[in-house]
C-alpha cells in the first residue's frame, strides 16, 4: 500500500495496516514486510520528525512521556529500534521477559556510546541521564517493551490519518523539498561550521608547527655544512614539505566547506523566508475559520540560529588570508534578506475598521534579541492604498488617511523571549478614497496598514530599513456597511493566492471553493464541529445560482463576486452574503447546541422539503432556516387538512430577538401540532435537555407569569375577547390572523395569594369601534365616550 504523506512517499505493509485497523494487539509483519525492512531504515521516524513540528506539545509529550521515553531516545538510535520486533510483545507473556531486558541493556549501551561520541557537551550530559533513569526499567523490562511497542503504534496511527493534522499551504523549495526547515537542517549546518572552525584551529598548530621547524632549520643551516649532516638536512625538509602540504590540503578543505556552508545556509534561509510565507497565508485563512497555528517561538528560533551561523562564517571568512569576495558578498545579502524578513505582523488589525473607532495591533521582531542596545527603535504605522501597497518601495510621504497614535516602542519580553511593538488604541481618524470604478461601492475597497522602523543590528554597522504590511482592511464610517465589508474581506482571505500583486483577488471561483469557504467560516463562527452536510450544499447551491430544479453537480460551476454580494436574491431584498451572515448570527448566538447535536437540518429548499415528509405521520417536523427573512429559523411540520389529507406547514420564523424572548426548546415544548422530530424521533426525548427548568414563586406577593407559544388557531383561541359588565355593551377587540402574527405570546397567570381589586367601576366601552386597521384605536371617539 502506497501512501503519500506530507509530500513523502513511503511504503506501509498492507498486512500490517489491516491487521492495526482490526486489532492492534494482534499486529505482525509479514515475511515481505520484514525483508523489506533494510530499504526502510528510519522511514516512520523520517516522517514523525516533519509531522511532530505540526504537532500540539500536549500531544508530542503523550507521545514520548519525558520520564519514561523521551523523545531523545527514539531520535539517536531510530534506526535500531525500528529494525526490532517490537509488536511480538505482549504483557501477560512473562516468557518474553528475558527477550525484554536484552533489548532494554542494549538501548542503555547505545545510548552511552552516542553520549560518548557527541562532541556537544549539553546533549552528552542529557544522554547520560537518560540512559541512567532507563535503568529504573530493569525490574520490569516487559513492561517497557510494550511501552515502546505502543509508541510505534501511535506513530504509525498519526502517520496513517494526515488529515487529522493541519498542513501548511504548498509552499516548495525549487529543488521540490520540503518548505519549512527543521532542527535537523540546521544542526547539520552549525556542525559543517564547527567543523571549518576544527579545520582552521588545526591549520594554526600546523602552522605555527611549520614555522617553528623552519626557524630551526634556518638555525641549523650552518652546523649541517660544517658536519656534513645531509642525511639530517634531508629529513628536516621532508618534514617541512610534509607540514606545507598538511597546511595547504586543510586550506582547501577549509574553502570547500566554507563554500558548502554558505550553499547550505542559503537553503536553510530560502526554506525559512517560504515558512515563514506560509505562516503568514495561515494567518489570512484563518480570518475564514480554517485553522492556524500562531506559535512563533521556532520559527524565532530558526532565526536567530541562521543569523548566529551568517555571523560565524563572515568571522571565519575574516581570518583568512587571501580575500573571497564572492562568499563575503553572498552572506552580507543573506544577513540583509534575513534581519528585514524577520518583521511579522503578530496580531492583525481587524480587517473591517471603522472610522473613529480604537483597535489594536502587534507587530514581532523574531530578531529582537539581536538588536544593539541603546536607542529605542520606533515602528510607525501608515494607512495605505491598493497602489501603494504594489509599489512599497516608493510609498510617498502623504497618506491616504489620517492615523491617531500611530507609533509604538520595540519592546523585549524575557518571560516570552519575544521583542514586539504593540499599537494598543490606533483609530483612523479620516480616510482618503481612490475613485471608484464603475459600480464599486466603499466596502469593496481595500487599504492595508504599513509598519517601517530603522534597526541596528548587534555586530552590524550600518542600520536597516524594515518594513511589513497588515492584511488588507477594509474602512467603513458606519456600523450599516460592516456586513458589507466583511463580505470583502471573506473573497480576498478565501481566494486571494499566494505571492498576488496586492490586493489581486478572481471575479469568479469554483463552487467547490466557494462551499469550502462557507463551510469552513460557519464552523468556526458557530464554534462546532459539524459540518454542512451534502443537502445543506446542494440548496446553498440553488440559491446562489438561482436554480431550484437543478439537481446535477455544481462543484465545477463558475461563481462570481456579483452572485455573492452584490445582486440581490431574486424576490429578495438581500444579497446571499447577507442572507448567510444572518443565519451564522443566528446559530452563533442562540443554535450553537443544537446544530452540534444534529437537531437542526438546517439549508433546505421547500422542494425537497415536501419530498421527505411527504409520508411522514402528523406531528413530524423538523429545523429548516428561513430563506425568505434574514437570520430566521422555521419549523415545518406534517399537518392534516380539513378533509383528512395531509399539509405541510411552515411557522413563522424565530428571530434572534424572538430566541432572546423564549429559547426554541422551550417553543417547541409549547407547540402542540408538533410531536415527533424528523425522522421519528419524540421531541421530549431529544429537546427535554433544553426545556427552562419551571419558575419558582416570586417574592413579594407578585403573581408569577410564564410565557407560552401558541401557533394559528390555538394562538387565536388562546387570546378571548375581554368579558365586558353585563349592563353595558362591550366593545370586542378583534385581530384577523395573519401569516405575519400567526405565532403568539400566551401570557398565563396563576395567583398564589388571594388579591383584592378596587370596587371603582371599570372603563367600558359602549360603541364598538371600526376595524378598520384591527389594533388601531379612534381617539377622537374614545375620548367623546368618556366625556358622554
Amino acid at each position: 500500500m502506497l501512501k503519500t504523506l506530507f509530500g513523502f512517499s513511503t511504503v506501509y505493509c498492507k498486512y500490517q495496516v489491516e491487521e492495526e485497523e482490526k486489532e492492534p494487539s494482534a499486529y505482525h509483519c509479514c515475511e515481505i514486510c520484514l525483508k523489506l525492512k533494510p530499504c526502510l531504515i528510519m522511514a516512520q521516524w523520517q516522517h514523525m520528525s516533519q509531522l511532530i513540528q505540526r504537532l500540539p506539545d500536549d500531544i508530542v509529550n503523550n507521545l514520548y512521556p519525558p520520564n519514561l521515553f523521551p523523545i531523545e531516545v527514539r531520535h539517536f538510535i531510530a534506526e535500531w529500534i525500528e529494525n526490532q520486533r517490537w509488536d511480538d510483545f505482549l504483557p501477560e507473556n512473562v516468557e518474553q521477559e528475558s527477550q525484554a531486558r536484552a533489548l532494554l541493556d542494549q538501548i542503555i549501551i547505545m545510548l552511552q556510546q552516542n553520549a560518548q561520541q557527541n562532541a556537544n557537551v549539553v546533549v552528552k550530559m542529557k544522554l547520560m541521564q537518560i540512559s541512567r533513569s532507563m535503568t529504573g526499567f530493569q525490574r520490569q523490562p516487559l513492561q517497557f517493551a510494550v511501552l515502546v511497542r505502543d509508541v510505534l503504534r501511535k506513530e504509525r496511527g498519526l502517520l496513517n490519518t494526515p488529515t487529522q493534522i493541519p498542513s501548511p499551504p504548498a509552499y516548495q523549495y525549487e529543488s521540490g523539498e520540503p518548505s519549512f526547515p527543521n532542527m535537523q537542517d540546521v544542526d547539520h549546518l552549525v556542525l559543517k561550521v564547527l567543523e571549518v572552525q576544527n579545520i582552521r584551529q588545526k591549520m594554526h598548530q600546523l602552522q605555527e608547527e611549520l614555522n617553528w621547524e623552519r626557524q630551526n632549520y634556518e638555525a641549523l643551516q650552518g652546523t649541517i655544512q660544517q658536519n656534513g649532516l645531509d642525511a639530517k638536512k634531508s629529513e628536516i625538509q621532508k618534514h617541512i614539505q610534509q607540514l606545507e602540504y598538511n597546511v595547504n590540503a586543510m586550506a582547501t578543505k577549509r574553502f570547500q566547506l566554507l563554500q558548502e556552508c554558505v550553499d547550505c545556509l542559503d537553503q536553510c534561509q530560502v526554506r525559512l523566508l517560504s515558512r515563514l510565507k506560509a505562516w503568514r497565508w495561515e494567518q489570512c485563512k484563518a480570518a475564514i475559520g480554517q485553522p492556524f497555528d500562531e506559535n512563533l517561538n521556532p520559527l524565532q528560533t530558526w532565526c536567530e540560529q541562521l543569523l548566529g551561523v551568517n555571523g560565524n562564517l563572515r568571522q571565519e571568512l575574516m581570518l583568512i588570508v587571501e580575500h573571497i569576495p564572492e562568499l563575503q558578498e553572498r552572506l552580507r545579502q543573506l544577513q540583509q534578506v534575513l534581519i528585514q524578513s524577520s518583521l511579522i505582523v503578530d496580531k492583525q488589525p481587524p480587517q473591517v475598521i471603522k472610522t473613529q473607532s480604537k483597535f489594536s495591533t502587534t507587530v514581532r521582531y523574531l530578531l529582537g534579541e539581536k538588536v544593539a542596545p541603546g536607542k529605542p527603535v520606533v515602528l510607525k504605522a501608515q494607512i495605505i492604498n491598493e497602489l501603494q501597497a504594489r509599489n512599497l518601495g516608493s510609498v510617498p510621504g502623504d497618506n491616504v488617511g489620517e492615523l491617531i497614535n500611530n507609533t509604538a516602542i520595540l519592546e523585549h519580553n524575557t518571560a516570552s523571549k519575544s521583542t514586539c511593538a504593540t499599537f494598543r488604541n490606533m483609530s483612523i481618524k479620516k480616510i482618503k478614497r481612490a475613485d471608484r470604478k464603475g459600480s464599486e461601492s466603499v466596502t469593496e475597497e481595500k487599504f492595508a496598514l504599513l509598519f517601517s522602523t530603522e534597526i541596528t543590528i548587534t555586530g552590524c554597522d550600518t542600520p536597516y530599513r524594515i518594513q511589513m504590511i497588515s492584511l488588507p482592511v477594509v474602512v467603513i464610517v458606519h456600523g450599516s456597511q460592516d456586513n458589507n465589508a466583511l463580505a470583502t474581506i471573506i473573497w480576498d482571505c478565501a481566494f486571494s493566492e499566494p505571492d498576488r500583486v496586492p490586493f489581486v483577488v478572481p471575479d469568479r471561483v469554483p463552487w467547490r471553493m466557494m462551499y469550502s469557504t462557507l463551510n469552513s467560516k460557519f464552523t468556526s463562527e458557530v464554534q462546532t464541529k459539524h459540518n454542512l452536510d451534502p443537502y445543506n450544499q446542494h440548496f446553498l447551491a440553488q440559491k446562489i445560482f438561482d436554480k431550484p430544479d437543478f439537481s446535477d453537480d455544481f462543484s465545477n460551476m463558475m461563481v462570481s463576486w456579483a452572485q455573492f454580494n452584490k445582486e440581490v436574491l431574486p424576490g429578495r431584498p438581500f444579497t446571499f452574503w447577507q442572507w448567510f451572515e444572518g443565519v451564522m448570527e443566528l446559530s452563533k448566538k442562540h443554535l450553537k447546541s443544537y446544530w452540534s447535536e444534529g437537531l437542526i437540518f438546517g439549508f433546505i429548499g421547500k422542494q425537497h422539503l415536501h419530498l421527505i415528509l411527504q409520508d411522514r405521520p402528523n406531528g413530524t417536523f423538523l429545523l429548516r432556516f428561513s430563506d425568505s427573512e434574514i437570520g430566521g429559523i422555521t419549523i415545518a411540520y406534517v399537518s392534516a387538512t380539513e378533509h383528512g389529507a395531509q399539509k405541510i406547514q411552515n411557522i413563522q420564523p424565530f428571530t434572534k430577538r424572538d430566541l432572546e424572548i423564549l429559547s426554541l426548546g422551550d417553543r417547541i415544548r409549547d407547540i402542540n401540532h408538533i410531536t415527533h422530530l424528523y425522522p421519528e424521533f419524540h421531541k421530549h426525548e431529544v429537546f427535554k435537555k433544553f426545556y427552562s427548568e419551571p419558575q419558582t414563586s416570586p417574592h413579594g406577593g407578585y403573581i408569577p407569569v410564564t410565557l407560552h407559544t401558541k401557533v394559528g388557531v390555538e394562538a387565536r383561541s388562546a387570546m378571548p375577547p375581554p368579558r365586558m359588565a353585563d349592563n353595558f355593551p362591550g366593545h370586542q377587540f378583534q385581530q384577523a390572523f395573519s401569516p405575519q402574527d400567526s405565532i403568539a405570546q400566551d401570557m398565563d397567570t396563576a395567583a398564589n395569594s388571594e388579591v383584592e381589586f378596587s370596587p371603582n367601576p371599570p372603563v367600558v366601552f359602549p360603541e364598538e369601534i371600526p376595524r378598520g386597521n384591527d389594533m388601531e384605536l379612534d381617539l377622537d371617539s374614545l375620548l367623546r365616550t368618556l366625556d358622554e
